[in-house]
């Protein structure tokens, strides 16, 4: 199968040729868990909003120290568990498009592998009620500290890892001039792997300690760095899939798109040498994984900057084509990256421009894959979304909320709102009070947009196989 018939079956809205029951009935398992763990960050969200509404806990009896696990389990499901579960349904999609109709070998390791994921949920959220736990608010995976809660991390970092060596066990050869997704996902792979190396790394020089914040942290510093690498991976994979099917195959140069692909492998792979370059968990060992992200910028800008020049060539000809869902989700996240990217650059200082620095690149991404599950996954196993228009207002919901959104939390940080610090607790300048006013509206307007893509994705895998998408 070519790239150039994939995207045209996807845009036309047609289910591609699985003929694998079973594997089909893969991907809606994967769809179903990202969507799930949205949903579950989601209920969270809530719970945490209503747990500091002055008085409630003489309504409800919160468990010890609720809102603090509370906003654990928000983070780990909206930033780690849906981003995996996705990169899991994107391997799983490749993989199939790669054997192109012939036998899965290991095809068993996909099944097994969405098992794992399923058993590791409710392990990753009963913790959260147990008075016996405690939050670790750790950077990249925080955690609440509880054996449960560590066995659900261990059984979900293999039920992602399966669908990965499953993917490798069916490379053929040339595989790295196919489906631009099949390179892309391999790529994602080995990421994937090293980040659990990097932690397995981390853990074997620690083992022994007791679980505290600094035990997590250093735990999980080295390979979340990684997994940010895996995150931009997908969303770049994400824009140029999606540019391909607004714009035609060769709208994109693939070159270059596999160029960028393999920088980031390549600038991820000395990744575990820094546990034996430096003093572990030392100063300088943590500034090296911290720079180790800056050189995402040049792959990531060879497949936005070529993007724009497509845009600009068809713009000079024709009117640019607002009313496809994937335009829209390529477009915004550009711009939201691009934002997010800039405000990156312009930090000093602890306050809210740093939170407005990683909601806009995280918006991004979620962009990106939402365009992604959309166009591509839903259309895959022909449960495509009932309405392409009601599906761009729900990106515009989102993206532009989270841009509002962004840019408020910048602006209030410039007249010195701090981070983390609610609000009544600290006397606020005027311009930081309109920046956090932006805020609260952006925010607003982004969950409506991603409660009604949760609807709509979930509406769409509960209904029966039909062949096309409904302006």
């Amino acid at each position: 199968m070519t790239a150039a018939t994939s995207t045209e079956r996807v845009e036309q809205g047609h289910a591609m040729p699985i003929r694998q029951a079973m594997a089909s009935s893969e991907l809606r398992a994967w769809a179903t868990l990202a969507i799930a763990s949205l949903a579950i960050a989601g209920v969270f969200a809530l719970m945490l909003a209503v747990s500091r509404i002055p008085g409630v806990e003489t309504i409800i009896s919160w468990p010890i120290d609720f809102f603090a696990k509370g906003l654990v389990i928000h983070v780990v499901f909206s930033l780690v568990v849906w981003l995996l579960t996705v990169f899991a349904m994107l391997v799983s999609l490749a993989t199939i498009e790669h054997v192109d109709g012939d036998a899965i070998r290991f095809a068993v390791l996909g099944r097994i592998g969405a098992r794992c994921v399923v058993c590791a949920f409710p392990l990753l959220f009963i913790p959260a009620f147990l008075d016996g736990s405690e939050a670790s608010l750790n950077n990249y995976i925080p955690v609440i500290v509880h054996p449960y809660y560590y066995i659900g991390l261990l059984l979900f970092a293999l039920g992602i890892v399966l669908p990965v060596i499953r993917m490798f066990l069916n490379l053929r050869s040339g595989w790295m001039r196919s489906e631009p997704l099949t390179l892309a996902m391999t790529a994602g792979g080995v990421l994937y792997v090293i980040a659990l190396f990097c932690i397995a790394l981390a853990l074997s020089q620690i083992w022994g300690a007791a679980p505290t914040r600094a035990f997590n942290s250093d735990l999980f510093w080295g390979g979340g760095h990684i997994l940010q690498f895996l995150n931009c991976l997908m969303m770049v994979t994400g824009w140029f899939i999606l540019f391909q099917s607004c714009f035609g195959k060769n709208a994109l140069d693939a070159d270059l798109f596999r160029l960028a692909i393999i920088l980031m492998v390549l600038f991820a792979l000395p990744a575990p040498l820094i546990y034996l370059a430096f003093d572990p968990y030392s100063m300088v060992q943590q500034e090296a994984f911290r720079r180790l992200l800056f050189v995402l910028g040049f792959p990531t800008l060879l497949v936005a900057l070529s993007g724009v020049s497509a845009v600009l060539k068809t713009r000079a000809s024709k009117p640019l084509p607002w009313k496809k869902p994937a335009f829209v989700a390529v477009a915004l996240s550009v711009i939201v990256f691009t934002a997010g990217g800039v405000m990156g650059l312009m930090i000093s200082g602890s306050d809210t421009r740093i939170p407005a620095h990683y909601h806009g690149v995280i918006a991004a991404v979620n962009l990106a894959l939402m365009g992604l599950i959309v166009c591509r996954c839903l259309p895959a196993i022909a449960r495509p979304v009932k309405s392409a228009t009601a599906f761009r207002r729900q990106l515009l919901l989102f993206g532009v909320g989270q841009f509002v959104a962004c840019i408020g939390l910048f602006l209030a940080g410039g007249y010195g709102a701090p981070r983390k610090v609610p609000s009544g607790d600290v006397v606020l300048f005027d311009g930081a009070v309109v920046g956090l006013y932006m805020n609260g509206i952006g925010a607003f307007f982004a969950v409506i947009g991603g409660v009604l893509f949760i609807v709509a994705v979930a509406r769409a895998l509960n209904s029966s196989a039909t062949p096309t998408i409904s302006g």
